[in-house]
């Protein structure tokens, strides 16, 4: 296993961190233990959960699994900002909430301190400053030891990271959000803006919903026990969505032949590609199971070649306009060192 610091911070991750969103719902707690004990086994050392996991479900099994074990190079991440509750005040980014938010994440996770504290995603209603300050008292009095965002656009990235300059606040050190072969328009503004930040990215769905595992086939409605198995019209990974875009099964086809090409699985050469990536911290994976664990662990062995990145990066490029982030945008970003017309 690879390690690499969290974003700006001194702390030390692994380069594939254990996402547990199925944990008490697609993997029962005996699964859940199993997984998390096969990852760190496996040299993995970043836990990734959120409080709205299963209506705070997976917390609390994480929470039970670490009252279990003296692990100490753990790092542990939650998140919060979705609603715990059906009033006004039990969801966003206010201090109110948050302050609730947290104390109930650490009852759950059985901790008195959260190595990463997420935000997981943007609050239009709530001040920026109001949030960045509850986060550096949160660091203050011990609560916390660092914070991220999660599903920021670039420019709240960047506000962020100012406000907290301006105020002397402790700055964010990282951003998760979903990146993989399908999702690149990240490029366009986030990516910069956390390179200019020096920000790690934690990417979520790095096999897009399962659809870079080669799991499903063109034209064949899933089913069975996969995501789109029980449910075809899942979210931004949609069966219809995704199998009538012709660069959809371009870009599965350019994996295939690299992972026929190397011996290895399908999954473990889109993983291999996020992690190559540039700001790249720690890539989210999750399973139901330990044989899925065990493929998507494999990617940590895996390096692709630059003539592999290039063919992947190529047939995957995001579809743009000329301007802004097409060609003519980007020639009117850069010079050539040496000048000339």
């Amino acid at each position: 296993m690879q390690y690499r610091k969290l974003g700006n911070s001194g702390a030390v991750v692994s380069a594939y961190c254990l996402g547990t969103m199925t944990f008490g719902a697609e993997s029962d707690e005996a699964t859940s233990i199993r997984l998390m004990d096969q990852y760190v086994e496996a040299g993995g050392n970043f836990l990734d959960t959120a409080n709205v996991y299963s209506a705070g479900v997976s917390e609390e099994i994480v929470g039970r699994w670490l009252k279990t074990k003296k692990l100490r190079d753990l790092v542990v991440t939650t998140k919060g900002r979705f609603p715990m509750g059906d009033g006004p005040n039990h969801l966003g980014l206010s201090r109110k909430n948050l302050n609730e938010t947290l104390d109930a994440s650490l009852r759950r996770l059985q901790v008195e301190h959260i190595d990463l504290y997420q935000l997981h995603a943007f609050d239009a209603l709530t001040p920026l400053d109001e949030t960045l300050r509850f986060l550096d008292d949160a660091i203050a009095a011990g609560k916390i030891g660092y914070y991220g965002l999660s599903n920021f656009l670039g420019w709240q990235l960047t506000k962020a990271v100012w406000i907290a300059k301006g105020q002397g606040y402790q700055p964010p050190v990282t951003l998760q959000p979903q990146y993989n072969l399908l999702v690149r328009d990240i490029e366009h503004e986030i990516v910069p803006a956390a390179l200019d930040a020096n920000i790690g990215l934690l990417p979520w769905s790095p096999l897009g919903g399962g659809w870079l595992s080669g799991k499903y086939q063109r034209d064949q409605m899933p089913t069975g026990a996969t995501r789109l198995g029980e449910n075809p019209k899942r979210g931004m990974e949609a069966f219809d969505k995704r199998n009538g875009n012709a660069k959809t099964w371009d870009v599965i086809g350019a994996v295939e032949d690299i992972s026929h090409s190397r011996g290895a699985t399908m999954a473990q050469v889109a993983l291999a590609w996020v992690a190559a990536q540039p700001a790249v911290t720690s890539v989210i994976i999750g399973a139901r199971t330990t044989e899925q664990l065990t493929d998507n662990l494999g990617a940590a062995d895996l390096v692709l070649s630059q003539e592999e990145v290039t063919k992947l990066s190529d047939v995957s490029k995001p579809e743009m306009s000329d301007y802004p982030y097409g060609e003519g945008g980007i020639g009117q970003r850069h010079r050539k060192l040496e000048g000339g017309r």
